[in-house]
């Protein structure tokens, strides 16, 4: 594991089929998945990877996957350009706070702009204050992200 500024450096890259059992026990971590819909999530998951509009990525630490982040690209009249979406950012709490989730957030706003996003939008459940102070730490570091509580 590599170390920086208190933090660790994954490394990030794109994700593959082989690794939705790790993203289903990260994604465990923040909502319960009961056996039925972890169906569903496999064939959304593949549907994902498939498409032009989804990107997914991971964070791994010593061939571990330790985090997930996804962005959708959309169209909006009202920008001049695509918008990306961030739909999930999710690192193991067991390695939380240690610069995972912001090289994931880095990762993730530059593939945005470089197939020419003009905005990142992201949304954090209105309970999820630690998730709040990060989004906003993201959102005045970044310049463009929106982020808002729902």
């Amino acid at each position: 594991m590599a170390a920086h500024e208190g933090g660790l450096v994954p490394s990030i890259r794109r994700c593959s089929r082989g690794d939705f059992p790790a993203v289903v026990d990260l994604l465990r971590q923040q909502w319960p998945l009961p056996g039925a819909r972890e169906s569903a999530l496999r064939d959304a998951y593949e549907r994902g990877l498939a498409s032009p509009r989804q990107r997914y990525l991971c964070a791994e630490l010593d061939a571990r996957v330790v985090g997930f982040g996804s962005l959708t690209l959309t169209s909006n009249l009202r920008q001049d350009g695509p918008v990306g979406r961030l739909d999930e950012l999710v690192v193991d709490r067991d390695y939380r706070c240690r610069g995972i989730a912001t090289s994931l957030m880095r990762a993730i706003e530059e593939l945005a702009a470089g197939v020419g996003c003009t905005r990142l939008e992201l949304d954090c459940d209105f309970h999820r204050k630690d998730e709040h102070a990060f989004s906003s730490s993201a959102s005045s570091s970044a310049g463009r992200c929106s982020f808002r509580s729902v």
